[in-house]
């Protein structure tokens, strides 16, 4: 005679084992809007609505769906040979959501600031990850979550630790060295944009011995604005030893100015155009090349680092 205990008791264990093991695989992230993801297993068709999830999506090894562009420029150079074939959806702050939903991500790792207009359709294509990316603290959290999204945290914990590793080294071989103050500029117009020093580019260059005529945000709490104008005169007031500057499409008119010329770091050709992943710096191979050009540019050059 048929068993039929044995039979449900064999289907409910058919039934209960895989939802076991679904349950182990699932994900619960909480982003920097404060808001929680629910992942069923890890992702593997992330798309990036920044250059950041591009970034760590392939220090991770993972190539993304989908990634955001700067319009004529295209992708990020230091990224382009690894996204070759990868979709565009759009620049950063206007992403075109329609190609993005046909591309069906399981993931889209964002700038929080550029998608809060548009979370809740973003939403709807694919659980959406949203980070600030603006200072240290930032990236390192952000490389740790989108980490563990992607199945990779393991992978995520030891770039956070070589990176952190590779700063203390830096730090401690340029401890004994005058240090040199510095700014770090950005825009096209007759006001340049000074970075304040929780920036992540500017945190990086302070732990590294440089001092930061950018100061600091007047509410530590707060990340932005990430910096304001500065007029010529204030800049010269300033006067830092050693001037950066990001890449602009547009001539740089503050460079116009006659008081330009008597900055200190203009007389002295410390004045150097730095790439544009100097901006956009969390991600886990920006963040290295930053430290790359810290290290040819200024700790490498005894003239950064020493008195005339």
């Amino acid at each position: 005679m048929f068993d039929f205990r044995n039979l449900a008791t064999a289907l409910l264990f058919a039934l209960v084992v895989p939802a076991v093991l679904a349950s182990d695989q699932s994900i619960e992230l909480t982003d920097d809007r404060g808001a929680t993801l629910q992942l069923s297993a890890a992702a593997t068709q992330p798309a990036a609505i920044s250059t950041f999830g591009a970034d760590v999506s392939l220090a991770l090894g993972v190539v993304p769906v989908a990634v955001t562009d700067y319009g004529l420029q295209g992708v990020p150079d230091y990224l382009s040979d690894q996204l070759k074939g990868v979709p565009t959806v759009g620049p950063r702050h206007q992403p075109n959501l329609e190609i993005l939903s046909k591309l069906s991500p399981d993931l889209v790792i964002a700038i929080r600031r550029y998608t809060e207009k548009d979370g809740a359709h973003i939403e709807s294509i694919a659980p959406l990850l949203a980070l600030d990316l603006i200072s240290l603290q930032d990236s390192l959290r952000a490389v740790e979550l989108a980490g563990r999204a992607l199945g990779a945290h393991e992978k995520a914990v030891e770039l956070n630790a070589e990176f952190l590793d590779r700063i203390k080294k830096l730090a401690a071989a340029s401890k004994e060295k005058p240090a040199k103050t510095i700014a770090l500029l950005t825009s096209g117009s007759e006001t340049p944009f000074i970075y304040y020093d929780h920036f992540l580019a500017i945190a990086l260059l302070e732990k590294l011995g440089f001092n930061s005529v950018g100061g600091a945000l007047a509410n530590p709490e707060e990340s932005i604005p990430l910096g304001y104008r500065v007029s010529l005169e204030a800049l010269l007031e300033l006067n830092p030893d050693i001037i950066l500057m990001l890449p602009t499409s547009r001539q740089r008119a503050f460079t116009m100015n006659p008081v330009w010329p008597y900055l200190k770091a203009v007389q002295n050709d410390r004045v150097f155009e730095v790439p544009h992943y100097w901006k956009e710096g969390a991600g886990p191979i920006a963040r290295e090349r930053i430290l790359d050009d810290i290290e040819r540019l200024l700790l490498s050059n005894p003239a950064n680092r020493s008195d005339n």
